[in-house]
């Protein structure tokens, strides 16, 4: 080896090091999409889109008052979304695990739900949910660490048990990226809003073209670096 040149070890863990930040900004972008598509979907329509842990207790609640409309309305909402996961793993297998034709078919269907009519808002409702279903299998992990897309209660979680080991004097690494994914959620939200104020419904346009144009950006990610982020 020439004197002064890298390592084999130091050349792997430069590119695992470059691997986990591209990885991280694309769960940021993602985490956006999912925030701006949730508070335009909450705003517009009054159900969460990707917050199932909110819908099941609106449900439970629903159901103790005896409100059979929201009771069908809520477990319709939250079967697309376990639909949404399921497709998008299988988007993803037959893809041969690339992002670009997984973000076409959510771009697709926030379209179709951005353009439906008003009296089709429960459709529209339900091609959303489906869509930030789907998304969770676009990123699942970066450098094995775990990253959830639309639920930031795990990530907050995660992030909260690793201060506590941390505060205890206990050596763990990865648990400060958990507010990656929360940030841009909060981010997206905020983005949401002032979105569905001034184009109400069809605001669910913009999460079309943002996804449309991840999906973009994702062809220039390696495809081996893609099969790392879709765990098998």
């Amino acid at each position: 080896m020439l004197p002064g040149s890298p390592s084999r070890d130091s050349q792997r863990q430069q590119r695992v090091q470059r691997r986990g930040t591209v990885g991280l900004y694309f769960v940021a972008a993602l985490s956006v999409l999912a925030g701006m598509t949730d508070a335009i979907g909450f705003m517009a329509t009054g159900d969460f889109v990707s917050f199932m842990s909110g819908n099941t207790t609106r449900l439970a609640v629903s159901l103790g008052s005896a409100e059979l409309g929201p009771v069908l309305r809520l477990a319709l909402v939250i079967s697309a979304f376990v639909l949404g996961n399921a497709l998008g793993v299988i988007v993803a297998a037959r893809s041969g695990r690339r992002h670009w034709p997984l973000l076409g078919v959510i771009a697709l269907l926030l379209a179709v739900a951005g353009m439906l009519p008003e009296p089709m808002q429960l459709l529209a409702l339900l091609a959303a949910v489906t869509a930030m279903g789907m998304i969770n299998a676009v990123v699942e992990e970066v450098n094995g660490l775990p990253i959830g897309l639309t639920y930031v209660t795990g990530a907050l979680s995660r992030f909260g048990r690793g201060l506590g080991r941390t505060l205890l004097g206990q050596q763990r690494l990865g648990w400060r990226v958990q507010l990656v994914p929360w940030s841009g959620m909060f981010i997206g939200a905020v983005l949401g809003v002032l979105l569905e104020q001034r184009f109400e419904r069809a605001a669910l346009l913009a999460s079309a073209l943002t996804a449309l144009l991840l999906a973009v950006v994702s062809w220039k990610i390696p495809r081996r670096w893609q099969l790392r982020y879709m765990p098998r």
